[in-house]
């Protein structure tokens, strides 16, 4: 059996990160050659289960060796982050016990009552 080494090439791909815990983005980052970063997160090194959401470079960029790859665990206000404004819909639901479902006008096997 023969174990095929590949070479250090000073040219790597960036590999997709976003939808992968943080944790498994770090053994990704590492095993393709890059480092990760992760500015909304000071306890990167800690952090384990939070879901990447944003990359940059994207995915497939070739970038040297050991370049920097920064990643984001929250979306940006600007980007639909956030919990949002949770207003009342209008109108509202009729009050109640369940509403029976009502035939449409013109069925040809209308319901006789």
């Amino acid at each position: 059996m023969s174990v095929r080494i590949t070479p250090k090439t000073p040219e790597v791909r960036v590999p997709r990160l976003v939808g992968l815990m943080a944790v498994d983005a770090r053994e990704t980052a590492e095993a393709r050659g890059v480092m990760l970063a992760a500015p909304d997160r000071p306890d990167f090194h800690l952090t384990v289960v939070d879901y990447v959401v944003r990359q940059y470079p994207p995915p497939g960029v070739e970038v040297p060796r050991g370049a920097v790859v920064t990643v984001w665990f929250d979306l940006g206000d600007s980007e639909g982050g956030g919990a949002g404004v949770r207003e009342p819909r209008l109108p509202r639901p009729p009050s109640g016990g369940m509403r029976r479902e009502l035939d449409e006008p013109g069925d040809p096997f209308e319901v006789l009552r």
